[in-house]
């Protein structure tokens, strides 16, 4: 019982509820561009730019595991769709948590690319939990290692990507699910706006932070 109390008390330091400003958030959208540059700087584990280019959604994914028995694993994110003329929406913003018990110890921080292949697939984003327990069905790719999670179905068309190992059919989501960030949303955004407005609707503009990682994501598909 005081195992499981300690590992409790850990899982609130881990993951508290804090505030954030802008800047803050600004500051994520560069972290995770940042991320997916250094994921294309390697030639072995990079996105292919005509698999880029095909691709009408994105979700750009940092997580981190931590915890010892009781583990934790938790992450933000950020969300873009594709519309009809090849323009990525401004960003949206995601995050997920998860608990799970069975021994665990130490950490880990993964950086996912998750692309939406179909205009149909981008859809999900409007669910109010994307739930990664099956499989991505996906068609590209060089390294189809660490199958441990897989994407839920029906969204055949997704194709996820990692900084470890590139392409692979999967993620080790267990128990989880990724959810809009309501509150970072409304904070970037200075009022409450759904995920529709925000990657749908075009009532948004981008912010120069979000600019800079569409302009980083099209580079990368013209290589």
């Amino acid at each position: 019982m005081k195992v499981l109390m300690l590992s409790l008390l850990l899982l609130g330091f881990v993951s508290p509820v804090l505030a954030v400003d802008r800047a803050e958030l600004d500051d994520r959208i560069r972290m995770l561009t940042g991320k997916f540059e250094a994921l294309q700087a390697q030639p072995d584990k990079r996105i292919p730019a005509d698999v880029l280019r095909k691709a009408q959604g994105i979700i750009l994914l940092d997580t981190t595991k931590a915890g010892f028995m009781f583990a934790f694993q938790g992450g933000d994110g950020v969300a873009m769709v594709k519309d009809k003329w090849g323009n990525w929406s401004p960003v949206a913003f995601l995050n997920r948590n998860e608990g799970s018990f069975g021994f665990q110890a130490g950490g880990e921080q993964n950086f996912y690319v998750i692309l939406l292949m179909t205009t149909n697939a981008t859809r999900v984003l409007l669910k109010p939990a994307i739930d990664f327990g099956a499989e991505a069905q996906g068609t590209a790719g060089d390294n189809s290692s660490r199958t441990e999670g897989k994407i839920v179905a029906p969204f055949q068309s997704v194709l996820v990507y990692d900084e470890h190992n590139g392409f692979y059919g999967g993620v080790a989501f267990k128990n989880g699910a990724l959810v809009p960030n309501d509150n970072d949303n409304q904070v970037y955004y200075g009022q409450y706006v759904s995920m529709r407005e925000i990657l749908f609707d075009k009532k948004l503009e981008a912010t120069p932070a979000a600019v800079h990682l569409a302009e980083k994501i099209k580079t990368s598909s013209k290589k």
